[in-house]
């Protein structure tokens, strides 16, 4: 077999850069912070826009100004939530709404608008879908709104001509005069709006793969989320990759770099250059510092007994039950250890809950841990009428209460991954499974 020639190796490399790109940022713009790398995306874009629909179901429209990368979702508790830039708050109910409204408006208003009249539209919009929107006299509301208006101008949507969009959170609200981009606000929405009922329908329609079935779900979970749990998956769905796991992990890595990690528990994509997640843990900050403190914890005191593989007799565990009291109790001493010397923010040290609730969030969204409840292995946020059954009745890895559902009082579960953050590496030898079967057992570290 030739070797490669310098040509299709810089070919290769080229594409993957604009892959990976649209990835991580599905609306790049010529004059964004990403506009260096929009030349490769134009000059690659029937080739990028091929691979994406064949691969994940994913449509790409590329234009003179942008392009925008079209995902889908993946059901419930599976969304990548906008947050504050100053202050990394996710985006409250509220938020949504008044960026929701904006982009109403922006489609179809001028090339150039004032502030006030776009506060003014934005309110009537409001009206007119039944929406409350509280006076945007209240400091709070007008910072929403700011938020809104700051994401749009972040996106492109918005330019600020004249001052800037911050002015309708100040005190007396300044004036600015904003250029529209009608393009952009038309390609940021990608859900299927008019087909769906309510929001819990739009998420639900938003996660159907469609004629690609279980193969497209599975390569979009993989790629959209750190680590994928074997009961994260319906059972066509791990049927269709224990076929052809070793397959798409050498797709992945022509496609886009990344390395898969597979194990009993399920799979997780490794990016060696760590620029393709929005979320990194051991990161910086108090509540990422204490969140790999209480990970490597629960995980010494949890430690399952003897997890392997049902296909050599062992017992699959993916989740482990975390006993009625424990979290609060293992955050307390964290708090003693470290609080002071590692100068957490007082904030968090005076509100325990709401820092334990943030330290949470981080994990479950790591998908190192998750709130006891149903799982899609069981049908829970299916799409209406998507087919769950395997082929020809094929027998598939039983996953059934792996995550010892039913056996909590806490409410909580500790996930397979998480060991990945232990302190002790644990190793045993496999001589009756192939490597693929490992368990979590070791550290990165």
């Amino acid at each position: 077999m030739p070797l490669p020639s310098a040509h299709d190796v810089a070919l290769a490399a080229e594409r993957r850069t604009a892959a990976r790109l649209l990835l991580a940022h599905p609306l790049v713009t010529s004059g964004g912070p990403h506009s260096d790398a929009f030349a490769l995306v134009r000059r690659h874009a029937d080739w990028l826009a091929q691979r994406f629909q064949q691969v994940f179901g994913y449509r790409l429209l590329v234009e003179t100004s942008y392009a925008r990368l079209f995902k889908a979702g993946l059901g419930p508790d599976s969304g990548h939530r906008l947050e504050r830039p100053s202050t990394g708050t996710p985006f409250t109910p509220r938020t949504y709404a008044c960026l929701a409204l904006a982009l109403s408006v922006l489609v179809t208003a001028p090339e150039q608008i004032l502030l006030s009249q776009l506060v003014a539209d934005l309110r009537a919009a409001a009206v007119d879908a039944g929406i409350e929107i509280a006076d945007t006299g209240r400091q709070a509301e007008r910072r929403t709104l700011a938020a809104a208006l700051r994401q749009l101008v972040d996106w492109g949507v918005l330019s600020e001509t004249e001052g800037h969009v911050g002015a309708v959170a100040e005190e007396r609200a300044g004036e600015a005069l904003l250029t529209v981009d009608r393009e952009i606000a038309r390609a940021v929405v990608a859900g299927p709006l008019s087909q769906s009922r309510d929001g819990a329908d739009l998420v639900r329609r938003a996660a159907d793969p469609g004629f690609g079935g279980p193969r497209t779900y599975v390569r979009r979970r993989l790629v959209e989320t750190p680590v994928v749990h074997l009961d994260d998956l319906t059972d066509a769905e791990r049927e269709w990759l224990r076929t052809r796991q070793r397959r798409e992990a050498q797709a992945f890595s022509e496609l886009l770099g990344l390395e898969a990690e597979i194990r009993a528990e399920g799979i997780a994509l490794v990016d060696p250059d760590g620029d393709l997640t929005d979320l990194h843990l051991p990161g910086t900050g108090t509540v990422a510092q204490a969140a790999l403190l209480l990970v490597e914890r629960l995980v010494d005191r949890l430690r399952p007994e003897d997890p392997g593989h049902p296909a050599v007799g062992g017992r699959l565990v993916i989740g482990v039950p975390v006993p009625d009291g424990l979290l609060p109790e293992l955050l307390d001493a964290l708090i003693e250890e470290y609080g002071s010397r590692s100068n957490w923010q007082r904030g968090h040290l005076e509100d325990r809950e709401g820092f334990l609730a943030a330290v949470l969030d981080l994990l479950v969204r790591m998908r190192l841990m998750a709130p006891a409840g149903p799982v899609r292995s069981g049908g829970h946020g299916l799409p209406e009428g998507y087919d769950e059954s395997v082929a020809d009745g094929r027998s598939v890895t039983d996953v059934f209460q792996a995550r010892g559902q039913g056996r909590t009082d806490s409410g909580w579960i500790l996930l397979a991954a998480a060991a990945r953050y232990a302190t002790t590496v644990a190793v045993k030898p496999r001589t009756d499974q192939s490597p693929a079967d490992d368990v979590f057992e070791e550290s990165p570290r």
